[in-house]
C-alpha cells in the first residue's frame, strides 16, 4: 500500500524545508536507509534517509521549491500503484484543518494528480494558474538566464517554447537595456534576517572600540607556526584572550532574558563563518578550558563543516559571546549585530602594520581594532570597557595565554 512521506521536521524551529537536491526520482525502488533528498531547513542543509520502502511514485516538492512541515515530500509504493485516492483524501484532510488555506492546496494537488495522470510533464503553474508548456532545455536555460517563462510566446507544436526561443528573448535588442535576476530567499538567510532584526531593533546596542599593540601576538605566531605542527591563526589568540577575559568578567558572558538575566558560568564562543548561503555561528565550548592548538583544531573542522553543509543545529547552539572576525579581508573596523541570546558580540578587524610612537620613538607596529557591541539592558559601559581592558592585556602578553 502507498505511503506518504512528509516533509521532516529537522530543527527545534523549521517551520518550512527547501529540497536542495533529489537523490532519487520516481520510478526507483527505495530501501530504508537510503538517501532520499537533502532539504534546506533554517539552519542548515541536511542529508534526509528514508525510513520507508517501495518504488517512488510521487514526487511533492520539486528541487530548489519549499513546503511546510508536514506536508507531502514524496510517496512510495508498488510499482504502478494507483495513488489518486491517496492526493485526494490528503486534499479533503487538509481542507478539515485549515480552510484557510484549503483552496490553494487543493488546486496544487489537482494539478499535480493532472500532472501524474498524463505524459505531458512539461507543464508549469504559474501565478495565475494558467499551463505553460515548454521543454526541459528551455526551462533549463530560462532558470539558467533569470527570464520567465510566462513572457515568452513558444514557436514549437501547440504553441510548446523551444531552446530558439529562450535564445531569442535573450539577445539583446538595444545597448543600456535594463535587466535584473531575483533568487528566492533560501532559509537560512531568512532565518539570519529574523534574527538580526530582531536583535536589532529589540537590543539597545551600544559600541565600543579600542586599537590593541599586536607586535607580540605577531613574533608569538610566527615562532610557534615554525615550531609546532599546529599553525595558529590571529583568530585563535582572539578567540582564546575572549574566553579568558570573560572568565573575569562573568557580566558580560550573560544573556536577557526577559524578567531575568542569565549570567553564564561556562564560556561557549559563537564564531561567525561565511558560507554562500549566508552566515552561521559555530559554537567553540568550554572556550576558556581549551588551549590554543585546541581552539585552533575545533575552528577548523567546525569552519570545514559548515562550508561542506555537514554542520548540525548542535554546532551552532549554546553560545555565550560570539566573535566575527573581517580581518582577512582587510576590513580596519565595523560594528556587528548581537547574535542572541548573547549580550555582547566583538567585531575583530584587520592587523595592520603602521607607525606607531612607542617610548616617544616613532617605528613601525602592528594595531588591530575591535568593536565590541553590547546589549545595553545587560551591560553598561563601564563593563564592557573593562572587558575590554582585559582583553587587550592578554593580546598584548599572549604569554598569558600560553600557560
Amino acid at each position: 500500500m502507498a505511503e506518504i512521506v512528509r516533509m521532516p521536521k529537522l530543527s527545534d524551529t523549521m517551520t518550512e524545508g527547501v529540497v536542495a537536491a533529489w537523490h532519487k526520482k520516481v520510478g526507483d525502488k527505495i530501501k530504508a536507509g537510503d538517501l532520499l533528498a537533502e532539504i534546506e531547513t533554517d539552519k542548515a542543509t541536511m542529508e534526509f534517509e528514508s525510513f520507508q520502502e517501495g518504488v517512488l511514485l510521487y514526487v511533492g516538492v520539486q528541487n530548489g521549491e519549499s513546503a511546510p512541515v508536514n506536508s507531502i515530500l514524496a510517496i512510495l509504493g508498488k510499482d504502478g500503484e494507483d495513488i489518486s485516492t491517496l492526493l485526494k483524501n490528503e486534499s479533503t484532510q487538509i481542507t478539515d484543518i485549515n480552510p484557510n488555506i484549503a483552496t490553494e492546496t487543493k488546486v496544487v494537488l489537482a494539478e499535480t494528480f493532472a500532472t501524474t495522470q498524463t505524459p505531458e510533464l512539461q507543464v508549469s503553474v504559474t501565478s495565475d494558474h494558467s499551463r505553460i508548456k515548454a521543454s526541459p532545455l528551455a526551462r533549463s536555460l530560462a532558470k539558467e538566464k533569470g527570464i520567465d517563462l510566462g513572457r515568452i510566446s513558444g514557436s514549437g507544436d501547440n504553441g510548446r517554447i523551444i531552446k530558439r526561443d529562450i535564445e531569442n528573448w535573450a539577445a539583446p535588442t538595444a545597448h543600456r537595456q535594463e535587466s535584473y535576476t531575483e533568487e528566492t530567499v533560501s532559509q537560512m538567510r531568512k532565518t539570519i534576517a529574523r534574527r538580526l532584526g530582531e536583535s536589532k531593533f529589540s537590543a539597545p546596542h551600544f559600541y565600543l572600540t579600542i586599537e590593541i599593540d599586536m607586535d607580540q601576538v605577531v613574533s608569538t605566531r610566527k615562532v610557534w607556526n615554525e615550531e609546532k605542527d599546529s599553525k595558529l591563526s590571529v583568530n585563535d589568540f582572539v578567540i582564546k584572550a575572549s574566553a579568558m577575559a570573560l572568565q573575569k568578567h562573568p557580566a558580560v558572558n550573560a544573556s536577557w532574558l526577559g524578567d531575568k538575566i542569565r549570567y553564564n558560568h561556562h564560556v561557549h564562543i559563537g564564531v561567525a563563518v561565511a558560507v554562500p548561503e549566508g552566515l552561521v555561528v559555530p559554537v567553540i565550548r568550554f572556550a576558556d578550558t581549551k588551549s590554543l592548538s585546541d581552539i585552533n583544531a575545533d575552528v577548523k573542522q567546525l569552519a570545514l563543516k559548515a562550508k561542506d553543509k555537514k554542520i548540525m543545529p548542535e554546532d551552532m547552539q549554546g553560545n555565550t559571546f560570539s566573535i566575527s572576525n573581517l580581518g582577512m579581508y582587510d576590513i580596519d573596523e565595523f560594528t556587528a549585530i548581537i547574535n542572541p541570546p548573547d549580550a555582547c558580540i566583538m567585531a575583530v578587524g584587520a592587523v595592520k602594520q603602521i607607525p606607531v610612537a612607542k617610548n616617544g620613538i616613532v617605528q613601525p607596529g602592528h594595531i588591530m581594532k575591535v568593536t565590541l557591541s553590547c546589549d545595553h539592558r545587560v551591560v553598561d559601559g563601564a563593563t564592557g570597557a573593562a572587558f575590554l581592558r582585559t582583553f587587550r592585556l592578554m593580546l598584548e602578553n599572549p604569554i598569558l595565554m600560553l600557560t
